[in-house]
């Protein structure tokens, strides 16, 4: 997992009002991470932090458009993604992170939010994916066609059909 350098927030630099940051991600980035569902596209993060008593309240939102394979073509199409995430960071010895529970090691004060923000563009993906209807890679979708057509032809021709499936249709009321 590597940093993405705008994303790295300097937690000591913050004050006791709130504080926004804004960041254009692109082509580089996601590069840069080599994501398996992501490689290409561009977001913009809006982040804003409040330090509470030892704390930090983090929001950050995410919208933009992500490239992705079409399910059904597998050609590239542009997906829009937006979403939100909330974290609670605080400082400690021993870095790691717990739901939406940061700890950041307090010797060190830096924030990497490159891969919480990877994963809130993952998760913003819908589970399908498919272009508009006419927009699919047309060599691809002939190819489909004319792969169901024989395969079609191919269960109609021979007339027979699996024992098991007659056996079932005895079932039917």
């Amino acid at each position: 997992m590597s940093s993405w350098e705008p994303l790295n927030i300097d937690l000591k630099a913050i004050t006791e009002s709130e504080t926004t940051l804004e960041c254009d991600l692109g082509d580089a980035y996601f590069e840069a991470l080599d994501g398996a569902e992501v490689s290409r596209g561009r977001v913009h993060v809006s982040l804003s932090i409040r330090k509470i008593s030892g704390f930090f309240d983090l929001n950050y939102s995410i919208n933009g458009a992500v490239n992705v394979p079409c399910d059904r073509c597998l050609a590239d199409m542009q997906q829009p993604v937006s979403g939100e995430r909330h974290l609670t960071v605080k400082f400690g010895k021993t870095p790691g992170e717990e739901d939406d529970l940061v700890t950041v090691d307090e010797n060190d004060g830096v924030l990497d939010l490159t891969w919480p923000v990877y994963e809130t563009i993952a998760l913003a993906i819908p589970i399908r994916h498919v272009h508009q209807p006419g927009k699919c890679d047309t060599e691809m979708t002939e190819a489909l066609v004319a792969h169901q057509t024989a395969r079609s032809s191919e269960t109609e021709g021979n007339g027979a059909t699996d024992s098991r499936w007659d056996k079932l249709k005895e079932l039917k009321f």
